[in-house]
């Protein structure tokens, strides 16, 4: 995973900015450590850090068009490049063999229609020498971060993390997915537009098995691409167990000459982490063995989590309490992942938005309310689960791909009739996905009801951890009354001492009556004993009044979802 960071708009000083550009350039360096690179003139500065996944010799960037009319820095893969050159109308000179050079290609011959084209994985920067004109675009999802912002005397700066932008810019904003933005333009211009976006196009659509069987593996093809050591995230749940199964049926040739080469290395590695006794270390060593795969399982301590914890928001550049506790055992092992020589992993992320696979879609009152939630979260992926995927990785220098989120693939499965996607009445979340590739897996694992990341016991984050800290148990939390948490001092959040340098920085903690009363129509009150490990979920469980305090009927359990305070999840 490759980093940017470029000055754009330049009236005065462009050797002093030179020097800036190299410096906040470096704070990005964790993302590409190979190499770097920088152009500069009056005008524009690109500065780049390369991963080097796909030729690895000789695609060093800035790139340039012949006669260096154009530059480009990009941040990602462009999966069908072979395709795009071979559609291109017009002659073009290629310099290396990049999969990302044949963007000028695109550039040259469709201008500012360029982004629509490549498939995924799309930040591109092209500036146009010797005129003031640039280009800026980013991927349909946002499935790699891009920032942008302004400094005090107008000019626009733009950067893959924020940590770079801070201390040059007084006004910082995330760069909208789906969208490009040519200088000149009052603001970004959205290409990325799907007819599934709306319920009316999908509502009596056919679903097809065979297709989201053959799309899903075809997005996986087209996503081992890469010149270096590859290996899958193997967290024993559904969705990365079918990744991996799919990665290892392709592993045997290289997908870069179309399979007419043995693969340089054949043998899948997986990887997997969790605390000491963590169901889901067991899990992944069963779909590993079942699959054969070279499978590596960390373990990491509670303690080892928490000292973790400054390093994972600062780059994950979130307080996001759910996305820095799924973080913090993804830094770690991406951290053993690039040890061991590799540099690219496939991952599973983007399953549960697309096929309704959280625990609260069992409560969708119908398939509309399912679709146009899963559309919901499908476009705020890059918020959560694509910035944590990416990030959490980038910190070590790995790049995470996400074979679920794949452009054409995505276009499949989003266009899936929604009632074939809802759960309940006998039906678990995913069905679909279980009944398509369920045969590819041990059936213990293609059957497991979703589970959040846990280790043997789950860590509370509205008390004092006990014992070992995070899993399916949860122990004696804190009384509630009147819908609200009791207050914290200051210096704490979830029990946990804030230090000092960050306290007042963190977000209050979330308070106010549950929205899940309304959903249920009943008085709710947090149980003070365990729920029993056939129950998922990572927050406070909820029982119903009124059959004692331990002895009520468990509804579910209430965890704050990713952006909102929707996360009811009922109990099966």
């Amino acid at each position: 995973m490759c980093s940017i960071f470029g000055i754009l708009d330049i009236k005065h000083d462009a050797a002093r900015l030179r020097e800036t550009a190299l410096a906040m350039s470096k704070l990005l360096r964790h993302r590409g450590p190979d190499w770097s690179g920088i152009y500069a003139s009056e005008r524009a500065i690109l500065a780049h850090e390369r991963l080097a996944i796909v030729d690895v010799n000789h695609g060093a960037q800035p790139l340039y068009s012949p006669g260096r009319s154009h530059v480009l820095a990009v941040n990602g893969e462009i999966y069908n490049h072979r395709d795009l050159k071979a559609r291109l109308q017009k002659p073009f000179e290629f310099a290396t063999e990049s999969d990302c050079e044949v963007i000028l290609a695109l550039y040259a011959e469709k201008g500012a229609r360029a982004p629509r084209r490549p498939q995924r994985d799309l930040r591109v920067r092209a500036l146009r020498r010797g005129a003031d004109s640039y280009l800026i675009g980013r991927d349909h999802l946002g499935i790699i971060p891009l920032y942008w912002g302004k400094d005090a005397e107008g000019r626009r700066y733009v950067a893959s993390e924020m940590k770079a932008l801070v201390p040059v810019c007084t006004e910082i904003e995330e760069f909208p997915p789906g969208c490009y933005y040519v200088s000149g333009d009052e603001g970004p211009t959205r290409y990325y537009h799907r007819s599934w976006m709306s319920f009316d196009a999908v509502q009596d659509a056919l679903t097809d098995r065979v297709a989201l069987r053959t799309g899903l593996e075809e997005a996986v093809r087209r996503q081992l691409m890469c010149d270096v050591p590859y290996g899958v995230l193997l967290s024993g749940g559904l969705d990365s167990s079918i990744i991996s199964a799919l990665a290892t049926k392709l592993a045997a040739r290289r997908v870069e000459d179309d399979e007419r080469s043995p693969a340089w290395w054949p043998r899948v590695h997986s990887f997997a982490i969790g605390l000491d006794g963590s169901p889901d270390l067991a899990a992944a060593k069963l779909v590993a063995d079942h699959l054969g795969t070279a499978h590596h399982g960390f373990t990491y301590t509670v303690q080892e989590g928490l000292d973790a914890v400054r390093d994972v928001i600062h780059h994950v550049e979130t307080y996001d309490v759910t996305t820095i506790r799924a973080s913090t055992p993804m830094y770690l092992m991406a951290r053993k992942i690039r040890a061991m020589g590799i540099k690219m992993v496939l991952s599973g992320e983007g399953a549960d938005e697309i096929f309704a696979g959280y625990l609260y879609f069992h409560k969708a009152p119908s398939p509309r309310d399912l679709h146009e939630e899963s559309v919901r979260k499908v476009l705020a992926l890059h918020q959560f689960d694509c910035a944590r995927a990416n990030k959490s990785m980038a910190a070590w220098g790995v790049e995470a791909r996400v074979p679920f989120l794949d452009k054409v693939f995505l276009d499949t499965a989003m266009a899936v009739n929604p009632k074939d996607k809802m759960c309940g009445g006998g039906k678990m979340e995913k069905q679909l996905l279980r009944e398509c590739f369920g045969h590819e897996l041990p059936a213990q694992v293609a059957w497991r009801q979703k589970e959040q990341f846990s280790g043997r016991r789950r860590l509370r984050l509205d008390r004092q951890p006990q014992g070992d800290g995070g899993g399916e148990g949860l122990g004696r939390g804190p009384r509630r009354r009147g819908g609200a948490l009791p207050a914290q001092p200051a210096e704490h959040r979830g029990g946990l001492p804030v230090p000092q340098h960050l306290r007042g920085a963190l977000p209050p903690p979330r308070r106010g009556a549950l929205r899940a009363r309304r959903a249920l129509g009943g008085v709710l009150q947090p149980h003070r004993g365990a729920v029993g490990q056939g129950v998922p979920g990572d927050g406070r469980p909820i029982r119903a009044r009124g059959a004692g305090r331990t002895q009520g009927r468990l509804l579910g359990v209430y965890a704050p979802s990713q952006g909102d305070d929707q996360g009811f999840r009922p109990a099966k």
